[in-house]
């Protein structure tokens, strides 16, 4: 018989599913890059003045796919004749791209129902994904080349592979259960920058939004100015739509301290615009705040970066729960750092050229926004964390209990102990075996008194030993005297006294009392300890006497 040996990639190896990767990215591109240009095309459609035909529409289309990765786009037909950069991100663009690219790498290394297919490995899956998604974006880049806004070849060999890279990657990371490193202090330093960079962002897009509803009827105006037909209408609005995360961007850098540049020489801070800023008309761009010195309002933002830092300190101190001060500063000290970076990253992303000249720049600028942040997390963030570490490991002081003046209460006492104890102070005799009673350091009523009275002797001295303990063939002699008496138990299987070695206490609610007698809890209280009660102060007691030898052990019986 002749066995046939199959090829790996007829088999469905490794080299099947970098190539299933592969073609994965590539997919991911094309989906991203058509759903765009559907949407050009049917704009251009529905214009009543189209400037050019379907191929200058497909070149727009090309154009802005690649400017939703950060790649800049070259104006060729300029009023002077000149090329001008457009660098402005509209990041709400980026969110197909990146999201499809992302989700290529996470199907790669997910399953599913083939459990038995062989997966790469996680590297060489976002290699293998990004591959392929550069692969349609190079033959984008050079298709773009030959139309009105061709891409700026620098920031395309920059920003397009660190873009697909670290979407794959996140891919990769969701698909493997969105691991954390495995020191405590990383991933809690990472979860902190989360949520601070979450806080800031919100916290600047509601800033924006009450700056632009404050400035609504500039706005209001800036947007009919623009548009013309209902198609003009659709596209600025879906190009303010475009631009939202970047107003969110905005308001946060803002917030921060540094602002934004509105044009080289101009600046929107806190505390005022200063210069004389090149604003083109647009109904978001209405929402800046007027010339001249900042009021409470303005100043009010400051509120936004600071919540973020004293969320992002609190998150690490409550993550911090043995570690020490030194490790708790440090862990807020990173999460400070990573919030920057990544506050440096959007901020890069929201601004850019919008021209030559005054427009050069426009929007915020990364490195004083990240150091921005930065500060406020290690400034406010770190002594935040250390206020929390402290607070929750503080330790619980018992408050100091008063003492209170003890009222007299009424113990009802059964009629058949009363009418014992008048019996027991009539005949003035008890059993020679009862010890002293226990006496309650609370007030004693005048009925219990006088049952005490009959129960212990009047001389105060002290009973003699149980004649009946063990009388004769070691059998001990019951007794009872009343509830606070019990016979001594015998000993298991003989019927005899406890032998030596047997623990007194073993049953747990009986006390070996000074004098050799034994009494149990009255009141059946499992906390009962002897020294809860003390003998009558108005019986005198005497000191108990010497031990006597002890009995020796009875002989047992013969066998026979």
């Amino acid at each position: 018989m002749t066995h046939v040996t199959e090829h790996p990639l007829v088999r469905g190896g490794r080299s099947a599913a970098l190539a299933t990767a592969c073609v994965r990215g590539g997919v991911a591109a094309g989906l991203g890059l058509g759903a765009l240009a559907v949407l050009v095309i049917a704009a251009w459609i529905s214009s009543p003045y189209p400037d050019s035909g379907a191929g200058g529409a497909l070149h727009l289309a090309a154009g802005l796919w690649l400017l939703a990765h950060g790649v800049d786009l070259v104006r060729t037909d300029t009023l002077s004749g000149l090329p001008a950069p457009l660098g402005v991100v509209p990041m709400l663009l980026a969110v197909l791209p990146v999201w499809l690219v992302h989700r290529a790498a996470r199907d790669t290394l997910d399953a599913g129902d083939e459990g038995d297919r062989p997966r790469p490995s996680a590297g060489a899956a976002v290699a293998a994904v990004a591959g392929g998604y550069l692969l349609v974006a190079a033959a984008t880049v050079a298709y773009s080349d030959s139309g009105p806004l061709p891409a700026d070849l620098i920031t395309a060999g920059l920003w397009l592979p660190a873009v697909v890279v670290g979407a794959a990657g996140t891919g990769a990371w969701t698909a493997l259960g969105r691991p954390l490193p495995g020191q405590r202090q990383t991933a809690a330093a990472l979860r902190a920058v989360g949520l601070g960079l979450v806080t800031l962002l919100g916290g600047g897009a509601v800033a924006a939004a009450v700056s632009l509803a404050l400035h609504a009827r500039q706005a209001q105006a800036a947007y009919t100015g623009l548009v013309g037909e209902w198609s003009g209408s659709v596209t600025v609005l879906l190009l303010v739509l475009a631009l939202l995360p970047n107003m969110a961007v905005w308001g946060a850098a803002y917030g921060l301290g540094p602002g934004f540049t509105l044009g080289t020489g101009a600046m929107a801070t806190p505390l005022g615009l200063a210069g004389d800023p090149a604003v083109p008309p647009f109904p978001l761009l209405a929402a800046l705040p007027a010339e001249g010195r900042g009021g409470w309002l303005h100043w009010a933002v400051v509120a936004v970066p600071l919540a973020a830092a004293v969320l992002q300190g609190g998150r690490v101190g409550r993550a911090a729960g043995n570690w020490t001060a030194r490790d708790t500063a440090l862990t807020a000290l990173g999460a400070a750092w990573g919030c920057g970076a990544a506050v440096a990253v959007l901020a890069g992303a929201a601004g850019g050229p919008l021209g030559t000249g005054r427009l050069a720049a426009f929007g915020p600028v990364w490195w004083q926004a990240g150091a921005a942040a930065v500060l406020w997390g290690a400034c406010v963030g770190v002594p935040v964390s250390l206020g929390v570490r402290a607070w929750g490991r503080r330790a619980l002081r018992p408050k100091p209990q008063r003492l209170r003046k003890q009222k007299s209460v009424p113990v009802q006492v059964p009629a058949s102990v009363v009418a014992g104890a008048e019996s027991g102070a009539a005949s003035g005799a008890m059993d020679a075996s009862a010890p002293a009673p226990a006496i309650g350091l609370s007030t004693v009523p005048a009925v219990l008194k006088g049952l005490l009275s009959g129960l212990v002797p009047a001389s105060g001295a002290v009973p003699p030993p149980v004649p009946g303990a063990a009388g004769a063939g070691g059998q001990a002699q019951p007794h009872t005297s009343g509830t606070f008496l019990e016979s001594v138990p015998a000993r298991a299987g003989t019927g005899q006294g406890p032998g030596p070695g047997v623990d007194p206490d073993a049953d747990g609610d009986r006390y070996a009392d000074p004098y050799g007698g034994r009494y149990t809890d009255p009141y059946d209280d499992s906390a009962f300890e002897p020294y809860d009660y003390l003998p009558a102060a108005w019986e005198p007691v005497s000191p108990p006497p010497p031990a006597s030898p002890a009995a020796p052990a009875p002989p047992s019986p013969s066998a026979d």
